[in-house]
């Protein structure tokens, strides 16, 4: 499996001369195999745009170009970039789209086609000349053929959000962005008219329930992309809740699951790269990570596992 950054940002676009290094665009990763030719893109931020470039650049006159997209949710800094991902204006695109379940009344096709039309966008969605298919998802475990088989994870986002475990040839790829560990709520504190002992004990196990089965998924990972975008005094001092993880914590989660390379992602908008740089020389050193390699993602960075 090859994966190649074409967007890490998260929340905004943040382009200009102090985020050069890493850049500046907002969420998308493309995902190949050797020995196969599939194309999978994991979300549509602004990154998809050179992607879509990319692409065309690539692929000869009046050929086809095939891809698998899977979006993790669908704020807008994950598909804001579909609109100008050139390939969806072809005749001879085929696109199959998944993403989650919302449990509302829009479907996958119209929360992501909504951005085609004229309040927001020159064309409308009707106008799009590729074949698009829309397949929507819930936790669970699939095979996409050719060997690849990919499990599905709930997160811990204020909107629906899956992580994707793709797994090929004995190699294992997990995304978990956006992602916030759990946390109880209920009052541990005695002298809280509101506290209940038993309430608070059950909801601890909970919490901690699920913080486990997260690790449980990206488990043995030879590579994980995690949500870092914050420190672990960013986020105690006012994210909490924002559903966002710290550095701090992906570091310790992957380190007690196994995890052999972790990618730090969906930087945030004002981190300049001389800030990134910092936190790297503090964070990603055998000091702090133990087995673990890790490194801030980067656009234009491919990994090979």
């Amino acid at each position: 499996m090859r994966i190649r950054f074409w967007g890490v940002r998260g929340s905004i676009p943040s382009p200009g001369p102090h985020t050069v290094k890493y850049g500046g665009n907002t969420l998308c990763i493309e995902l190949r195999f050797d020995e196969l030719d599939r194309l999978i893109i994991i979300d549509a931020g602004t990154g998809i745009r050179e992607l879509g470039n990319y692409l065309m650049a690539q692929s000869p006159p009046q050929s086809t170009i095939s891809a698998e997209i899977f979006l993790t949710h669908t704020h807008w800094d994950h598909i804001q970039g579909f609109p100008f991902f050139t390939p969806i204006y072809l005749p001879k695109t085929k696109l199959k789209v998944y993403g989650p379940v919302t449990y509302e009344e829009d479907t996958l096709e119209d929360v992501v086609g909504g951005q085609w039309i004229y309040r927001y966008f020159p064309v409308r969605y009707s106008e799009l000349s590729a074949n698009i298919e829309y397949v929507q998802m819930k936790e669970g475990r699939l095979s996409l053929g050719d060997g690849i088989m990919l499990t599905t994870k709930y997160l811990n986002h204020p909107l629906l959000c899956l992580g994707y475990r793709f797994e090929y040839e004995g190699k294992v790829f997990c995304t978990a962005y956006d992602s916030e560990p759990f946390h109880n709520f209920f009052s541990a504190d005695p002298a809280d008219p509101s506290y209940d002992a038993a309430v608070a004990r059950e909801a601890e196990r909970v919490v901690n329930e699920e913080n486990q089965r997260l690790e449980d998924f990206f488990s043995g990972a030879d590579l994980l992309i995690y949500d870092t975008q914050y420190t672990q005094q960013e986020y105690e001092t006012t994210k909490v809740g924002w559903g966002h993880s710290s550095i701090e914590y992906a570091i310790a989660a992957a380190m007690r699951s196994g995890v052999r390379r972790l990618a730090l992602f969906h930087h945030e908008p004002t981190r300049t790269d001389a800030e990134i740089d910092a936190l790297s020389e503090k964070y990603c050193n055998p000091e702090f990570t133990g087995d673990v390699e890790v490194f801030f993602a980067g656009e234009g960075m491919e990994i090979e596992i």
